[in-house]
C-alpha cells in the first residue's frame, strides 16, 4: 500500500478536498482507503445503543455487522494510542491509503493551506510536504521550491498524486484485470 497525506489547519479544507479527490482516484481504477486522526475525543456509537451499552459495561472490543458494512470499535482503556503505521496493519489490500491528520507522520503530504484561516504555513518545518494546494497565492513571493496546486482544480491534485506516488501502473493493472 502507498500512503499519502494531507496536513493543514482546523478549517483549511483538508476533508473537502479529500471528499473530491476520493471519487477521482476511484474512477481511474484505484483502491482508496483513508486514515482520519482525531486531535478530540469522538465516539461513533451512540448512548443507549447495544454496542455502545456493551462498550460501556467493559468490552475491549465491540465488531458490528450488517450486509451493507462492519465497523470494529476499540477501546484504549489505558492504552497507548497507536502509531499511525501500527493503524495502517487494520486495512485490507488497497492502492493507496489516504492519511487526513498525522501532521508530525514522516509520509509524503501536501499541504492544504488558506491564508484565511490566520496561521502560518506548515511546509517550512516540514520536510515530507511534497506540494502546497491553496485557494490563493501564498503570502511570499512563492519563496518555495515546492509545487503550487490550485485548491478549486481537484483534477489537477489527481495528477499531481498519481504521479508523484507513480500510480499510473496500479491503475493500468486494476483497469486491465476487468
Amino acid at each position: 500500500m502507498k500512503v499519502f497525506g494531507f496536513a493543514g489547519y482546523s478549517g483549511s479544507g483538508k476533508t473537502t478536498l479529500i471528499e473530491q479527490l476520493i471519487p477521482r482516484l476511484v474512477g481511474r481504477g484505484l483502491r482508496v482507503s483513508l486514515i482520519k486522526h482525531a486531535h478530540h475525543r469522538f465516539d461513533i456509537d451512540q448512548p443507549g445503543k447495544d454496542s455502545y451499552r456493551h462498550r460501556e459495561a467493559g468490552a475491549s472490543e465491540v465488531l458490528i455487522t450488517s450486509d451493507q458494512r462492519w465497523v470494529l470499535m476499540h477501546e484504549l482503556r489505558n492504552e497507548a494510542e497507536p502509531t499511525m503505521h501500527e493503524q495502517l496493519r487494520h486495512f485490507s489490500p488497497c492502492d493507496l491509503v489516504l492519511v487526513e491528520g498525522y501532521k508530525q507522520a514522516p509520509i509524503p503530504k501536501i499541504e492544504v493551506y488558506r491564508a484565511s484561516v490566520g496561521k502560518p504555513p506548515l511546509h517550512p518545518g516540514d520536510p515530507n510536504i511534497v506540494a502546497i494546494a491553496t485557494d490563493a497565492p501564498l503570502d511570499t513571493p512563492l519563496e518555495t521550491p515546492l509545487p503550487v496546486l490550485d485548491l478549486n482544480r481537484p483534477d489537477e491534485i489527481v495528477e499531481f498524486i498519481v504521479a508523484h506516488m507513480d500510480l499510473k501502473h496500479e491503475a493500468a493493472g486494476v483497469a486491465a484485470a476487468r
